[in-house]
């Protein structure tokens, strides 16, 4: 397996869909991963640090852990079917047992990036849906969507995050 980090939130032209997009650490790697709105949203006020003033689902989901005496150790997407990814999150009790949820990417990398835990994705996957940002030929192509990458900016999603925001919140 190897560990990934989140390299930032796209937009698919085509579809309008947010995209997470996933980096190894020598960025030789990447995994781009379709996801929801709420999802995309979520990740997002993460990486800009924003703060919100009720728990949105992704720090309950971390709180309901943490309370009953389990903390994440890893989540791991370790599947792909048909353009569908498949992940699990780790729970650790005190004694080192392991639990393990069923989840969908957008969700465990959610989770995963409030709290640093690792994000590991197994070599099936990254043989599958991972584009090479490293070879000569794909240089200028593998630049360029770094660049598209980085220049997404919170105000693109701001209408996406306000309109979740308002869906989840407790008015």
């Amino acid at each position: 397996m190897i560990e990934m980090k989140v390299m930032g939130i796209a937009l698919d032209t085509r579809t309008g869909s947010p995209i997470v997009v996933l980096h190894d650490k020598e960025n030789r790697r990447a995994l781009p991963i379709w996801i929801g709105s709420a999802e995309a949203s979520s990740i997002i006020r993460k990486i800009e640090n924003l703060s919100v003033t009720r728990p949105m689902t992704h720090d309950l989901i971390i709180s309901i852990i943490d309370k009953t005496g389990y903390k994440i150790s890893k989540v791991v997407i370790n599947d792909v079917e048909k353009e569908t990814y498949f992940a699990t999150i780790f729970l650790e009790d005190k004694e080192g047992n392991e639990i393990q949820i069923d989840s969908r990417p957008s969700d465990a990398i959610a989770v995963a990036i409030r709290i640093d835990a690792p994000i590991l994705v197994t070599a099936n996957v990254l043989s599958n849906g991972s584009v090479s940002t490293d070879s000569a030929k794909d240089a200028e192509e593998a630049e360029e969507f770094k660049n598209f990458v980085q220049s997404i900016k919170p105000s693109d999603f701001a209408k996406l995050m306000k309109d979740n925001e308002h869906h989840e919140s407790d008015q």
